[in-house]
């Protein structure tokens, strides 16, 4: 009765594919022993991430706190929750079916923002700041920034270009989004040469090729000419843990039920039980008519229902964290790597789209598999 507001090709039986399906990871590389740290607005300890969080600072000012204790399910912690469980998360709410692609790495969360959910240059500097002196600490190899700076900057003494020029020496791969405005304009750090700038494409929830379409990710050149981004990755669709122990969690769990139920007697029991969460009068629950089930089928639209722990989200900010998981991999493979050759890899092993332009989309699309495959190959040989 109900339906979903994402593509779905079999029409007895939508499903939503996984980050691993999408990309065509090689599951036998999960990014055990590397680490990856986050920055970004804030965070929660969602069980996908079980014990796996060895740090998270709290860098909202120059007193930064670090501990392994994050409890409350703010608003403001809900954009970091998404990206590390994308990159990360073991998959246990869903069964196994939505793990992460670096679903053994170990994380180190760096929350930047305030209550009123505001992110500037200093913070994101300050975030980066506390990597630089720390990242030895935990193993980082990794950073993801899915946030962005203030204003488009040609200035090579920029405090954040510097800050990315410094982790790329120091070992460490700067993952950034490019934004979503589909703007030929870059504000930092996506415009750092040293950072590897990711935008995004849409799969449409599908593992045709032929119906992948752009997404518009923003694109332009570095201080020094350099194109950006360096790769797209599917952004559009992706399923992301719902915040626990909020209104919305509470909403899922009904909405999810009466998703995937086609059986009547059923749905108005669900409705009548779930009123209270799902914000039906009682009257109107009681004896639903087409107005109630117009209502849920807003309120499941709304929240981008998968099943009762996910929506699908989108935007550059979610294909980053993609493309980072997979760094993961390369660096579990191979830790030696630098930024420089982990930047070859991913764009050698990249399809590009023939008919969008190259300066929106890098090499391509990101092709996990493939880029697996070519340092796999690299090493043997090298042996």
């Amino acid at each position: 009765m109900f339906k979903p507001n994402y593509p779905f090709y079999d029409a007895e039986n939508f499903s939503m594919l996984s980050t691993p399906e999408r990309v065509g990871a090689d599951s036998a590389y999960t990014g055990r022993g590397v680490g990856i740290a986050f920055i970004d607005s804030g965070f929660y300890p969602h069980p996908d991430l079980g014990d796996r969080v060895v740090c998270h600072a709290d860098a909202t000012s120059n007193r930064i706190i670090e501990g392994r204790r994050f409890h409350e399910p703010e608003g403001y912690a809900w954009h970091g929750q998404m990206t590390s469980v994308i990159a990360a998360g073991d998959g246990r709410t869903s069964g196994g079916k939505f793990r992460g692609i670096a679903s053994n790495a170990h994380l180190v969360l760096i929350k930047i923002s305030t209550r009123k959910f505001r992110i500037k240059e200093p913070d994101i500097l300050r975030g980066m700041e506390w990597l630089i002196a720390n990242h030895q600490r935990f193993n980082v190899r990794i950073l993801n920034i899915s946030v962005g700076g203030d204003e488009v900057s040609t200035d090579p003494t920029h405090p954040l270009y510097k800050a990315v020029r410094t982790l790329n020496e120091q070992g460490v791969v700067v993952m950034v989004a490019a934004g979503n405005s589909g703007m030929q304009m870059l504000v930092p750090p996506a415009s750092a040469p040293g950072a590897i700038t990711v935008g995004g494409y849409n799969d449409q929830n599908s593992l045709d090729p032929a119906l992948y379409v752009p997404y518009p990710n923003n694109y332009g050149y570095t201080y020094d000419g350099q194109p950006k981004p360096e790769i797209v990755a599917p952004c559009v669709w992706i399923p992301s843990p719902i915040m626990p122990e909020t209104s919305e969690a509470r909403e899922a769990y009904w909405l999810a039920q009466l998703l995937h139920t086609s059986d009547p007697t059923e749905i108005n029991r669900l409705i009548w039980e779930g009123q209270r969460d799902l914000g039906i009068l009682p009257e109107a629950a009681r004896n639903p008519d087409q107005s109630v089930y117009q209502f849920v089928q807003e309120r499941i639209h709304k929240h981008k229902i998968i099943d009762a722990h996910h929506q699908h989200v989108d935007g550059t900010s979610v294909s980053t964290p993609i493309v980072a998981s997979v760094v993961a991999q390369l660096f579990e493979i191979e830790p030696r790597l630098t930024p420089a050759e982990v930047r070859t890899i991913l764009t050698a092993s990249a399809q590009p789209f023939s008919d969008r332009d190259p300066l929106t989309q890098g090499a391509g699309r990101l092709d996990a598999r493939k880029a697996v495959a070519m340092l796999t190959q690299a090493k043997h040989a090298a042996n």
